[in-house]
């Protein structure tokens, strides 16, 4: 009998090579999959190690789930090439700016992210099961982009609490994934965040994920990631007048850096 389960398990796991091996989609398909199901789980247990050592919600928790998150890349053949750490040693906190590509980003965040840095994300990822879970205990800011007053608000308190604390806070400007190998126009609430708290802004960008993620085309395979974190732009003096002139000074200066990393004339 566990000769008879032995058999069709190899033969499954062979038929489901060749399959990846002939089909694109059955490839991109079984990949995507596969990391969702290792977020389910790496979220879980990662959620019991910060219970257990941290005893609840606190930014002390991304320690863990950073050490836990790090993992992934060996399971999907993915390797960083990292510039510039030295930026995030800046005094106090900081508004730090990132391209938003995928669902693999978790993994390039969490290749870099300083300590004490927490991030601002949709509400809707709080109801993600173990990852909301996650998501939550490591101090995640929770903001609701259907109402301008209420994400407007929940800045105003972050602007209090990152100067309270001590802490960075990590932004995606662009506001959604955006897979294009470009930019999408940068949304102004993060540089509203940094004026209001008069803490500068520290720019981060990953090369383009297309040479090997490309959801329209069912492409996932292996490949490599240039990170670069450019030197803090400060905002010491400035008004909510001169949000949109820093907004497109990033924004700019990101793009730039995005077409250089990505081999892009």
């Amino acid at each position: 009998m566990e000769m008879g389960w032995l058999l069709w398990g190899t033969a499954v796991l062979l038929l489901l090579h060749v399959l990846m091996e002939l089909s694109p989609t059955v490839n991109f398909a079984l990949r995507i999959g596969f990391y969702c199901v290792l977020c389910l789980l790496a979220s879980a247990l990662a959620a019991v190690a910060c219970l257990l050592v941290n005893g609840g919600r606190t930014v002390k928790n991304m320690r863990i789930i950073k050490a836990v998150v790090r993992t992934f890349k060996y399971f999907f053949g993915v390797r960083f090439e990292v510039k510039g750490l030295e930026n995030f040693k800046v005094e106090g906190p900081a508004v730090i700016l990132s391209n938003h590509q995928s669902v693999l980003d978790m993994m390039g965040l969490m290749e870099v992210l300083p300590d004490n840095c927490v991030q601002v994300g949709k509400k809707e990822l709080m109801y993600m099961g173990s990852v909301g879970l996650i998501m939550y205990l490591g101090g995640v800011i929770f903001i609701n982009r259907k109402s301008t007053s209420s994400a407007k608000m929940v800045m105003s308190e972050v602007a209090k609490a990152m100067v309270a604390d001590n802490v960075k806070v990590w932004v995606y400007p662009e506001g959604t994934r955006n897979c294009t190998g470009d930019l999408l126009p940068f949304k102004k609430g993060a540089f509203h965040l940094a004026v209001q708290a008069q803490v500068p802004v520290i720019p981060v960008v990953y090369s383009s994920f297309t040479s090997f993620y490309n959801p329209k085309t069912k492409l996932f395979t292996s490949g490599k990631i240039k990170v670069e974190i450019l030197p803090p732009i400060e905002t010491k003096g400035l008004t909510s007048d001169d949000v949109t002139d820093l907004s497109d000074r990033c924004f700019s200066t990101m793009r730039e850096t995005l077409f250089r990393l990505s081999g892009r004339p």
